[in-house]
Order: structure tokens, then sequence, then C-alpha cells
């Protein structure tokens, strides 16, 4: 009787960028897509930080940023328009930013399964650092009580996944002070140092990130220490 050879785990890269400029981050994801698409390069999940900056969504409301241009300036926030969906959110020093860049072709092609699947990630991650997370129905992301741990906003292009999620860290949360979270007025946010009580190295919990990602998506995870897909020279 013959048994049918199980089908391989495709590989993904995972690469530690650390901080990385907003406008950058946009770059690199772009040419991650386009190699991807085109068979050129492998998945990738790009973990790293970003300098103050305040993103908005597709449709967002721009009124759910609360500081004026002048309070913005003196906190050396920058703000962006993106392609992702959802509302305003807050990127900064201490926060862990993942962007996966996969194809969810041909088995996965389920929006609402990709974000509980991200969602379940954070949720496995935090738990290793001692922290309960939760969801809360009807809305996105990961959840302490009432107080939101880890936000997600994603772009899904042919399948192709863009964008990611952001989980607080050491994250100084009198930023999401100057907007309205995600659009959403009466919860709060946290951070895993807050809850913890203690300061946490950025890179163990992108390590955490990473190890669950591989398992929730069926990936071979390795970590790359090369620096992030580069454009090539015409």
């Amino acid at each position: 009787m013959h048994t049918q050879a199980s089908k391989p785990r495709r590989i993904c890269e995972a690469r530690w960028l650390g901080v990385v400029q907003y406008d950058d981050g946009l770059r690199i994801q772009e040419r991650a897509v386009e190699g991807l698409r085109l068979g050129q390069s492998l998945e990738q999940l790009f973990l790293l930080e970003h300098p103050h900056v305040f993103t908005l969504g597709r449709g967002a409301d721009s009124s759910n940023i609360l500081a004026d241009s002048q309070e913005l300036e003196s906190n050396l926030v920058d703000v962006y328009e993106t392609g992702r969906g959802g509302d305003v959110t807050y990127h900064g020093p201490g926060q862990l930013v993942g962007y996966p860049i996969v194809d969810l072709k041909p088995d996965r092609c389920d929006v609402h399964r990709y974000v509980r699947d991200i969602e379940e990630v954070l949720i496995r991650t935090i738990a290793e650092f001692g922290v309960s997370g939760i969801r809360i129905p009807g809305l996105t992301g990961v959840w302490v009580g009432n107080e939101k741990i880890g936000a997600i906003g994603v772009r899904i292009a042919r399948w192709i996944t863009s964008h990611g999620f952001a989980l607080n860290i050491n994250t100084d949360l009198s930023y999401f002070k100057m907007i309205v979270p995600c659009g959403i007025a009466d919860k709060g946010v946290t951070s895993l140092a807050r809850l913890s009580g203690q300061k946490i190295e950025l890179e163990s919990v992108a390590q955490a990130v990473a190890s669950h990602f591989g398992e929730i998506f069926d990936r071979d995870l390795r970590f790359v220490e090369s620096a992030p897909l580069q454009e090539t020279s015409a």
C-alpha cells in the first residue's frame, strides 16, 4: 500500500530589522510583495520598530488624530496615509511591528481567517510572558480586559499579504492619548511591560512571534540575519 508523502512546508524568512523609518518600511514591503509575486523571493516576516508615527488606514477618519500640527511637531510624530485596512493607529519605539509577506493561495484565501490567525499568533506570544490575551467579538486585535495590546491592519492584494500587526511591548502609551486608537473611544491600551512590571527585550518577543507564526501558518520559519531585500539595479 502506497502512502502519499506529506507536502513540504513553505519556507518563510523572518528578519529582525531594528528601527526602520515608516516610509522605508513601506518600500521594503513593496519590494517583497513584488518579489514573491514574480517568484523571485521567498515569503517574509519583517519584525521591526518604527519611530513615532500615526498611520491612517483606507477610509480612516482623520479627526481621530486629536493632536494639532504643533503638538505633532513637538512630539516628533509623523503622519502617513496607508493602504491597509483599519482606522488610526500609533507606531513608536518599544512597539514590535510585524509585516508578513505571504501568499495565501491556494488553501488560505479567507481574509477573516487570516486576521484571526494573526490574533492567535499574538495571543500565544504574550502567553509566553505571562499575559492572557483575548478577542472581543466584533473588534479586531488582541485585548487584555478592555485594553488593546495588539493592533492589526492588513492589506491583501491577489492574496499576497502586507502591512500586519503592532504589539505594545515597552511602548510609551501616552502617545495614544493624541489619537482615538482604531477609532474606538471607549477602550484603552496597554503594553507587555506595563502588565508584567518589567522592561522586555523586543528581540526576544520577535523570536516568539516568529515561532508561533510558523506554527499557525504551517511555515518553515527561518531567521535570516542579512539585510532586508534590496532593490535590484537596472
